[in-house]
C-alpha cells in the first residue's frame, strides 16, 4: 500500500481500537490521526479522549505519524472538516475513515486503485466504501457512478477538497437558479435537501458532511461507489453524534470482497441506482406515500362530487 489514511478520532475507544486494527493490517506508509479536544462539560471524557489518542498511534510498523490534537473541542462541523482540510495540505490524495466505519480489507486496495486510475478526471470527485443497494447490482462492472458521496469510509483529492465550502456561500444563489431544478427534476428530492440546505446555510446544523455534499452537487462531481458494501458503520448507539438508533438497518452491515476490479465503460451517473438510495436510505419512499394517497383521495373525491352530479340533475 503507497496511499496515506487519514484517521478521525474523539471520544470512542472501543470503535477505535477495532477500525485501527483494520489499519494496522492495510500497513499504509503515512498515517495522519487527527482528534478534536474534549467538551469540558462531559465529566470522564478528556481521559476517553486521552485513551483514543493512544490507540489511533500505537503504530507497529514502518509508517510515518501525523497527529492534529485539538486542545480544545471544536465541534464536528469545524474539527472534521479542519482535519480534512490539514490532511490535504500534505496529500494530493488519499483515504479517510473516521472511528466508526470499520473497513473490509479490499476498501484499501478499491480506494487506492481508483484514486489512480481518476486523479486528472475532473468528473469524479469521491471515492466511497459505502453501497446501500441492499444486494442490488448496478451495471457490469465493480462500481458505479453516483451522485450521492457517502462518507462512511471514502477518498478523495485535493483537487476536490479545495472546493469545499463548509459555509455553503452558493447555497441562495443556485436553489433559486434554474440549475438546482435541472439538477433535481425530482420535486420530492429536491424539496428534501432544500430543508437540509436550509438549515445548514442558517448554521443550524453541526456536521461537516452536508455542506461537503452540497459542494460536489455545486461543481458537478460524481462518486465511485462499489457493487459491494466494503464498510459497516459499528458506531451506532446512544454516545454516537449523528446515528443514536441501534436498531437501524444501517448499523452494522456486513461487507464483502470486491474480488477483481472491473471498472465501467463510462463516467455517468447511474440515475436508477440514485433514486433508489434516496427512497430505501434517505427515506424518500415514506415521503412519496402521502402524496400518493393524497393523489388517490383527490381522485376518489372527484369521482364521487360526478357520480352526485349525475344522480340530481
Amino acid at each position: 500500500m503507497k496511499t496515506a489514511v487519514l484517521f478521525l478520532v474523539f471520544n470512542r475507544p472501543e470503535t477505535t481500537a477495532q477500525v485501527f486494527d483494520a489499519i494496522r493490517k492495510a500497513k499504509p506508509p503515512r498515517l495522519y490521526v487527527a482528534a478534536d479536544g474534549p467538551r469540558a462539560d462531559r465529566v470522564g471524557e478528556k481521559e476517553k479522549v486521552a485513551r483514543v489518542r493512544e490507540i489511533a498511534t500505537a503504530v507497529d510498523w514502518p509508517c510515518e505519524v501525523k497527529t492534529l490534537f485539538r486542545e480544545e473541542n471544536l465541534g464536528c462541523k469545524y474539527a472534521v472538516s479542519g482535519g480534512i482540510t490539514w490532511f490535504f495540505e500534505h496529500e494530493e490524495q488519499g483515504i479517510i475513515l473516521e472511528d466508526d466505519c470499520l473497513p473490509h480489507p479490499d476498501f484499501f486496495m478499491f480506494c487506492e486503485t481508483l484514486l489512480d486510475r481518476y486523479v486528472t478526471d475532473k468528473r469524479v470527485w469521491v471515492i466511497t466504501g459505502d453501497n446501500f443497494q441492499n444486494g442490488v447490482r448496478r451495471g457490469e462492472a465493480s462500481y458505479y457512478f453516483s451522485r450521492y458521496n457517502h462518507v462512511w469510509g471514502w477518498a478523495s483529492w485535493r483537487r476536490a477538497w479545495q472546493k469545499a465550502d463548509m459555509d455553503i456561500r452558493f447555497w441562495l444563489e443556485w436553489k433559486t437558479s434554474p440549475a438546482w431544478s435541472e439538477f433535481w427534476p425530482d420535486s420530492v428530492a429536491r424539496k428534501y435537501w432544500e430543508k437540509i440546505f436550509d438549515r445548514m446555510y442558517r448554521a443550524e446544523i453541526d456536521t461537516w458532511d452536508y455542506p461537503w455534499t452540497a459542494s460536489v452537487w455545486y461543481h458537478g462531481g460524481l462518486t465511485a461507489t462499489p457493487n459491494v458494501n466494503l464498510v459497516s458503520n459499528i458506531g451506532f448507539g446512544p454516545d454516537s453524534t449523528h446515528t443514536a438508533f441501534a436498531d437501524s438497518p444501517l448499523a452494522g452491515m456486513a461487507t464483502k470482497s470486491i474480488s477483481e476490479i472491473r471498472h465501467p465503460a463510462a463516467v455517468e451517473q447511474d440515475a436508477v441506482a440514485d433514486r433508489y438510495v434516496f427512497d430505501h436510505t434517505f427515506g424518500g419512499h415514506a415521503l412519496r406515500f402521502p402524496l400518493s394517497l393524497l393523489h388517490i383521495l383527490r381522485r376518489s373525491a372527484g369521482f364521487v362530487y360526478r357520480r352526485l352530479k349525475r344522480s340530481f340533475a
